[in-house]
C-alpha cells in the first residue's frame, strides 16, 4: 500500500464526511485495491476542520439518475444545480451563495473547467452510472486546487479499481423518448487492474420553453441529446510501493442548443478526450509522492441554421445558415507532482507543483487563438498531536500566469473535537480566479476582451459546529455559518469612451455573500434514512440593497430512503425548494424573477434474486409536474425584432424505468 492512510481508514473518514444524506443501508460491495495519495487528499482536508460531502454510486442508483446534474440539484446539500433544459445540458449553479464561476469542476482530480468561459461546467455531458462517488469540498481550495476554486471543488471519480472480477449491465428507457444504456466491467490479475465502463444516452427531449415563448420562426421544438462515453483504466504494481497508473476517457455527443425564436437547426457536437498517467511511490514509511500527467481536448463544433423572416414577421420559407460547423474548444495540458512527509510524529508537510498550458478558440463567439501557461508551488504544514482533540493545517499557493498575472494565496483550517459526540471545524483564507479566454481575448461585434486583467481576489470564512452519534437512531447535524468577498471583480465597462461596445475591466467593487446552513441526517434503523438541508443566503454587491443575480434566496433539499436486505424493494423520496431568484436579461425588460418553486422525485427499485443482483428501477421526476423556469433567457420577436425574456423550462414530469444486472 503506497499511502499511510489504510484503506478501511479512508473509507471511513469518507463514510464519516457523507452525510446520511440519502444514504443507502445496504450498499453495494466494493473492492478498494489500495487508497493512493491523490485519492486520500480530500479525506485529509476534511480531517483538518474542511467540510466534505460524497454522493456515492449507491445513491445514484438509488435515486435512478441518468446523469449527474440531477442528481446534485436534489442531492448533494447547499449546492444549487439547475439544468437549462433537462439533463445533459448547461446548468446555472451556486455553491452556498457562490457565482457559478467560483466553483471549480474535477474529473479523477483533472481541472475540466472549460477555461474558454469560467461559467461552463462539464455536466452536460456526464453520465451517473460512469461515477464511483462525488467529492465536494466547500470553501476556498485554493491551495491545492488552484484557480476557480473561490467557493468550493466537486471531483467527480469515475469506476475505481477492483480486487475481484465484478461489473454490471444496465438498460433504461423514459417518456421523453429517451433510451440509456450502460455497462462496466472490472478485475485485477496478478498486479494489473483493469476498469472498463461506457454509457449511451439519447433522447427526443423534452418542451424547452413555454408556448407563448415560441416565435413562428422556431420550428426545433424539442430540446434532444445523444451522449456516448466509455473509458478504461490500468493500474500495474512494480512492488507494493510502487504504481503506474494510465486512464482514457472519450465522449461523442450530439447536443441541441434549444431556442426559442429563428432556429431550425441548432447543435453543438462535440468530441472530448482525456488521458492521464500517474505514478505512486511510496519510498518509505514518511514519504510519499506521485506524479500525474494529463492531457484534455474538448473540441465542439457548432452548427445553427435560421428560418427567414420577411416583412411583418412573415416566413418566406427559406433558410440562412448562421454558423457552418464553427469550431469552438481548447487542449490543455498539464503535469502536477505532490509529496507527503512526515519528519516527526506531530508534523505532516505537504508540498506540490503544478504546470498546465492552455490553448483555446472560439469560431462562434470570436475568442482569438491564444495560449496562456500557468505554473505553481504550494505548501500545507498540519498537525494532529501539538493541541490535545485538535487538528490543523496552514498552507500558501503561489501561482502566476504566462510570467505576467501571480497570485499568492493562504489558508488556515482546524476541527476541535468537544467530547465523542460534538466537534467545532472551519477554515479561513483566501483564494483566487484567474479570467477565462473570453474576458481575455474576445473580439466580437460587441464587447472585447483584455489580456491585461488581473485575477479575481477572495476572501472566505466557513465554520462549522455539530454532532454525530451511531448506533440505532444514528445521527448527524452540522449549524454552518459561511462568508465570502470577491475583490477585483471582472466585469463589463460600457463607459470606456474607446470602446464604445464594452471592454471588460477590473472593478473595485466586491461580491459580498453571507449565509448559514443547517444540515442533518439520520438513520432511523437499519432500514430507514432521513435528510434535511437548509441554505440561507444573503450575496450582492458591495453598498448594494439587491442581491446578486441568478442566485437563489434559499435552498432546501429534504430526503427519504427505505432499503433492507430482507425485503425485495427500495424506495425513496427528494424533495428540493428553490427560493427567490432573479435575473436582468436586457434593458428595457428589467428583474424577472423565476424562483420559488418545488420539485419531489419519488423512486423505487425491485429485486428478483436473493443476491439483489437483478433490480428493476422506476423513478418518476418532479412527480407534481411543477412549472418551473431553470434560467432566464432574451430573444427577439419575428415581428418587429423587439426583446422579450423567455424562461428555460425545467424538466416536467417524467417516468424513467430501468433494470440492471451487477454480478
Amino acid at each position: 500500500m503506497i499511502s499511510r492512510t489504510p484503506s478501511v481508514l479512508a473509507l471511513t473518514l469518507a463514510a464519516a464526511a457523507t452525510p446520511a444524506f440519502a444514504q443507502n443501508a445496504t450498499p453495494e460491495e466494493l473492492f478498494v485495491v489500495g487508497q493512493r495519495l491523490e485519492e486520500t487528499t480530500p479525506q485529509q482536508l476534511a480531517a483538518f476542520g474542511n467540510r466534505l460531502e460524497t454522493l456515492t454510486a449507491d445513491q445514484l442508483k438509488l435515486g435512478g439518475f441518468d446523469d449527474l446534474s440531477q442528481a446534485l440539484q436534489m442531492q448533494v446539500p447547499g449546492l444549487y444545480v439547475a439544468p437549462k433544459n433537462g439533463p445533459f445540458d448547461y446548468i446555472s449553479c451556486s455553491l452556498q451563495g457562490s457565482r457559478c464561476e467560483d466553483v471549480l469542476w474535477l474529473v479523477d482530480g483533472v481541472r475540466t473547467a472549460n477555461r474558454l468561459y469560467n461559467t461552463t461546467s462539464p455536466l452536460d455531458t456526464i453520465p451517473a452510472n460512469m461515477i464511483e462517488r462525488v467529492e465536494v469540498l466547500y470553501g476556498g481550495q485554493g491551495i491545492f486546487y488552484g484557480t476557480q476554486s473561490t467557493a468550493g471543488v466537486v471531483n467527480i471519480v469515475t469506476k475505481a479499481f477492483s480486487g475481484e472480477p465484478s461489473g454490471g449491465l444496465g438498460v433504461g428507457f423514459d417518456d421523453n423518448g429517451g433510451t440509456h444504456l450502460n455497462a462496466d466491467y472490472r478485475t485485477a490479475i496478478g498486479d494489473h487492474q483493469i476498469v472498463l465502463f461506457l454509457a449511451n444516452d439519447e433522447s427526443d427531449g423534452i418542451q424547452a420553453f413555454d408556448d407563448s415563448a415560441y416565435q413562428p420562426s422556431a420550428t426545433d421544438r424539442d430540446r434532444s441529446y445523444e451522449n456516448l462515453t466509455f473509458g478504461a483504466k490500468y493500474a500495474y504494481d512494480f512492488t507494493d510501493k510502487s504504481r503506474l497508473t494510465l486512464a482514457y476517457q472519450r465522449t461523442d455527443n450530439d447536443l441541441d442548443f434549444a431556442r426559442p425564436y429563428w432556429t431550425a437547426v441548432g447543435k453543438n457536437e462535440r468530441v472530448d478526450d482525456w488521458i492521464t498517467a500517474k505514478w505512486d511511490y511510496a519510498p518509505s514509511d514518511t514519504v510519499d509522492l506521485y506524479v500525474k500527467a494529463y492531457w484534455h481536448d474538448w473540441d465542439t463544433h457548432f452548427t445553427e441554421i435560421f428560418n427567414d423572416i420577411g416583412p411583418g414577421g412573415v416566413l418566406t420559407g427559406t433558410q440562412s445558415v448562421s454558423s457552418d460547423h464553427l469550431f469552438w474548444g481548447f487542449e490543455d495540458y498539464g503535469v502536477t507532482a505532490v509529496a507527503e512527509l512526515r519528519p516527526m510524529k506531530a508534523i505532516e508537510l505537504a508540498v506540490g507543483y503544478d504546470y498546465q498550458r492552455f490553448w483555446g478558440e472560439d469560431e462562434v463567439w470570436l475568442i482569438q487563438d491564444k495560449t496562456e501557461t500557468v505554473q505553481a508551488v504550494y505548501a500545507q504544514i498540519r498537525s494532529s498531536e501539538m493541541l490535545e482533540n485538535t487538528h490543523l493545517a496552514f498552507g500558501a499557493r503561489y501561482n502566476t500566469l504566462t510570467g505576467e498575472a501571480d497570485k499568492t494565496v493562504w489558508n488556515f483550517s482546524a476541527e476541535q473535537e468537544l467530547g465523542e459526540r460534538l466537534f467545532l471545524r472551519g477554515q479561513v483564507g483566501t483564494s483566487f480566479r484567474l479570467p477565462d479566454a473570453e474576458e481575455l481575448y474576445l473580439r466580437d461585434c460587441c464587447e472585447v476582451g483584455n489580456p491585461d486583467l488581473e485575477p479575481e481576489e477572495g476572501e472566505n470564512l466557513e465554520v462549522g459546529f455539530g454532532g454525530r452519534s451511531s448506533g440505532s437512531g444514528a445521527l448527524q447535524w452540522q449549524i454552518i455559518y459561511f462568508t465570502r468577498d470577491v475583490k477585483n471583480l471582472i466585469d463589463i465597462d460600457f463607459d470606456n469612451p474607446a470602446f464604445p461596445d464594452g471592454r471588460f475591466e477590473n472593478f473595485d467593487e466586491a461580491v459580498e455573500s453571507d449565509g448559514w446552513e443547517f444540515v442533518l441526517g439520520a438513520a432511523i434503523n437499519e432500514r430507514n434514512n432521513v435528510s434535511f438541508d437548509y441554505t440561507d443566503t444573503d450575496a450582492r454587491l458591495k453598498g448594494s440593497t439587491a442581491p446578486l443575480q441568478r442566485i437563489p434566496e434559499s435552498l432546501m433539499k429534504l430526503g427519504w430512503t427505505y432499503s433492507a436486505m430482507s425485503a425485495p424493494v427500495d424506495l425513496n423520496i427528494s424533495l428540493l425548494h428553490t427560493g427567490d431568484v432573479f435575473d436582468n436579461v436586457a434593458s428595457g425588460i428589467g428583474r424577472v424573477d423565476y424562483g420559488d418553486y418545488t420539485v419531489v422525485d419519488v423512486g423505487a427499485g425491485f429485486y428478483f434474486d436473493e443476491g439483489r443482483r437483478h433490480r428493476l428501477g422506476l423513478r418518476l421526476e418532479n412527480l407534481f409536474d411543477e412549472d418551473y423556469g431553470a434560467s432566464i433567457g432574451r430573444g427577439r420577436r419575428d415581428l418587429d425584432n423587439s426583446v422579450y425574456a423567455y424562461r428555460n423550462l425545467g424538466a416536467p414530469r417524467s417516468l424513467h424505468v430501468s433494470y440492471s444486472y451487477r454480478y
